[in-house]
């Protein structure tokens, strides 16, 4: 990659590169090799970055951007396991709270709360 190479050059140079490979493994013309390489799910992707909205970006300055955005998808994503973690330390037994709150004072289930006490007392220590 050259220091001002756009993001097409830079797409342009990976799928020659990888034509040129697929051209001596299999014998085939650099043309036909350069289709086959874009048909390949890799070579869909690199199309769609060559033809794409950064296709005209120096390559250095998508790459950094590139950068960024994952390390922000990647804190997003931190914060987000952090959050559910919590949420779920802290809410675990929750609905177990709810059902003895309700039963509290109902001599008819005296047996089934002493259960219910007993469990969360488990839970709790």
């Amino acid at each position: 990659m050259r220091a001002e190479q756009t993001v097409n050059e830079m797409v342009q140079e990976v799928l020659w590169r990888q034509a040129k490979v697929h051209a001596k493994r299999t014998g085939e013309p650099l043309a036909e090799a350069l289709e086959a390489v874009l048909q390949t799910p890799a070579g869909w992707q690199l199309s769609g970055l060559r033809d794409g909205p950064h296709a005209q970006e120096e390559a250095r300055d998508w790459q950094e951007g590139l950068l960024w955005e994952r390390a922000l998808e990647r804190l997003d994503g931190m914060a987000t396991l952090d959050l559910m973690s919590r949420f779920s330390t802290e809410g675990n037994y929750s609905w177990l709270d709810d059902c003895m709150e309700r039963l509290e004072g109902k001599e008819a289930r005296a047996e089934y709360y002493a259960l219910l006490e007993a469990e969360l007392a488990s839970l709790r220590g």
